[in-house]
């Protein structure tokens, strides 16, 4: 069944479903199907593993809802480690239009542009941050910042959120003590310091790539979408990626492309699909029974992302956390709030507060990031009835690195995910002196009032080990799961500058996986930049 066949020929035999296939219609895929689509020339086709975006994924504290929805998340987890303390960390990823940017906690984060720069000067040229800058603002649409810097009118409204409560203030006052200042914008040219976060939220509303990217570009004749479409294996002749076997509604079919398959299903997905399609390390390609199509080592390697731990207080000072305010009558008078205005508890993200510092004098940029949220949450992600606050610190460039692999010749067998955390004495460092960093704020007088209680780690935890230990038992990961098919040209690198894999033909890697090093913050803003940037090379080859 080919609802848009055209006159291609792929591989000079099957007729085409589309120019190009475009695997993943998350933060990445959203976008460059919607500009692929822009040139009505082009025939796209956009399969997405999930369905429609859920009716909720609108309202921007849905992510507490979907922590735990395999509706819309797919779920994962990672192995037991001795740095997990033998637990399995759970990873979210979307499944549905939008991907992770549909469920994911909203904040609004570039990095900075030594991130970029060293993306250069690893050999991705065109990477440098002069060069995706023009990309950033072509995305947003962003009132204040830095003009220079800043985009306006693009698809993705980005706003501050609103500095309402007394604990906000008190907050910063703490950090001036310490130290560390307002920064005006952290998207611009001063990261260092601390801000109310931006967040991808517009008029109470979450700014998804389905809900803006592809909401205008499905009108398009030439753009068609997919959804419950699981890429169970690419198709490869001579060298060249033909196709996309697909999994859908009880029936398998092939899925030709006349020019070229993009696989955006996601640091997770994406190295699985590669290996179960004969993509990646022979011995262990063997082992699971395919047949070795390219010799690339590094496909599931390099695997990073932040290593968060939750510092937790109590606050004897009452109606200033939303374990109060967003409780009882205090949920009604939320719920009224957002339905009327747009505003309060439900449009609130993960963390309303971020602070970039620097661990050492001697660094140019900052390498650890600290976030506020102004409540104390259970594990089930359910309010707390006991008021409280909670802080989240992370290094911001982790050199840990772990792997995701295939563990079976099956896309639905969910692959092996090991992150190796704290595995450089740099990220143990850095971490050690981002937690004692947030201690020293939460003893400044700014924040006496609230008569803060250290719940954890607690007290009693002082020392290096006690405080690591802290972390291996507490810590979740910051949801940011990057570099399983680096960008680069070296051993272990799996797509080159272009985003072309390496060995094959008609075959291009566009998510968060082609990070060859961590960004400094959130990841679904680079990733979005990844799929513009994915778009642009695609026309610079095709027209």
């Amino acid at each position: 069944m080919r609802e848009c066949s055209l006159d291609l020929k792929a591989e000079g035999t099957e007729p085409a479903d589309a120019d190009f296939i475009v695997i993943g219609a998350g933060s990445a895929g959203g976008a460059l199907a919607a500009r692929l689509s822009e040139n009505d020339r082009h025939r796209v086709l956009l399969l997405e593993a999930g369905g429609e975006a859920h009716f909720l994924s609108r309202i921007p504290i849905s992510y507490a809802l979907f922590t735990k929805n395999p509706e819309v998340n797919w779920l994962y987890s990672s192995e037991p480690e001795a740095s997990t303390g033998g637990r399995r960390i759970p990873v979210p990823c979307g499944r549905m239009l939008g991907g992770s940017s549909s469920i994911n906690g909203l904040g609004w984060v570039r990095g900075n542009r030594l991130d970029y720069d060293r993306w250069a000067q690893l050999g991705c040229r065109g990477w440098s941050w002069e060069e995706v800058l023009p990309l950033f603002k072509a995305m947003e649409d962003f009132e204040g910042g830095d003009d220079d810097l800043r985009g306006k009118g693009g698809p993705i409204r980005a706003t501050a959120v609103p500095e309402n409560l007394a604990l906000y203030r008190s907050f910063f006052e703490a950090c001036r003590t310490v130290g560390i200042e307002r920064t005006r914008d952290y998207n611009g040219h001063v990261q260092t310091g601390a801000a109310m976060t931006q967040v991808s939220i517009s008029h109470g509303r979450r700014m998804s790539t389905a809900a803006t990217y592809l909401k205008e570009a499905r009108r398009r004749r030439n753009l068609r979408i997919e959804t419950g479409a699981l890429a169970q294996k690419l198709l490869i002749r001579d060298g060249r990626c033909v196709g996309v076997r697909v999994g859908q509604r009880g029936r398998v079919r092939d899925l030709f492309a006349g020019r070229e398959v993009m696989v955006c299903a996601g640091a997770i997905a994406s190295p699985q699909l590669l290996e179960l399609s004969g993509i990646g390390d022979p011995n262990r390609l063997r082992q699971l029974g395919v047949e070795v199509v390219a010799d690339l080592p590094g496909v599931g390697e390099n695997l990073r992302d932040h290593w968060a731990p939750r510092m937790k207080w109590t606050l004897a000072r009452r109606g200033q956390t939303f374990n109060e305010l967003a409780r009882g009558l205090g949920a009604l008078r939320q719920g009224l709030s957002y339905l009327l205005k747009g505003t309060g508890f439900l449009t609130m993200p993960a963390a309303p507060i971020r602070v970039f510092v620097k661990t050492h004098a001697s660094l140019e940029q900052p390498d650890a990031m600290i976030v506020l949220q102004p409540f104390l949450a259970m594990p089930d992600a359910k309010l707390s009835p006991t008021a409280g606050i909670q802080i989240v610190t992370n290094q911001l460039r982790p050199e840990s690195t772990g792997s995701v692999h295939a563990t079976k010749a099956d896309a639905l067998v969910k692959p092996a995910i090991r992150f190796n955390f704290l595995s450089e004495q740099i990220d143990r460092d850095c971490l050690l002196y981002s937690m004692r960093l947030v201690r020293r704020v939460m003893a400044a007088s700014a924040l006496q009032w609230l008569e803060p209680n250290e719940l954890l780690p607690g007290a009693e935890a002082q020392t290096d080990d006690e405080l690591l230990d802290f972390v291996a038992q507490h810590a979740q990961t910051g949801f940011h799961a990057v570099g399983t098919c680096k960008m680069g040209h070296d051993r272990t690198a799996v797509v080159d500058e272009k985003l072309q894999v390496h060995g094959i033909r008609g075959l291009r890697v566009a998510d968060a996986s082609i990070m060859p090093t961590m960004v400094s913050g959130n990841t679904n803003a680079p990733a979005i930049m990844i799929g513009e940037k994915a778009a642009q090379l695609v026309r610079a080859a095709y027209g």
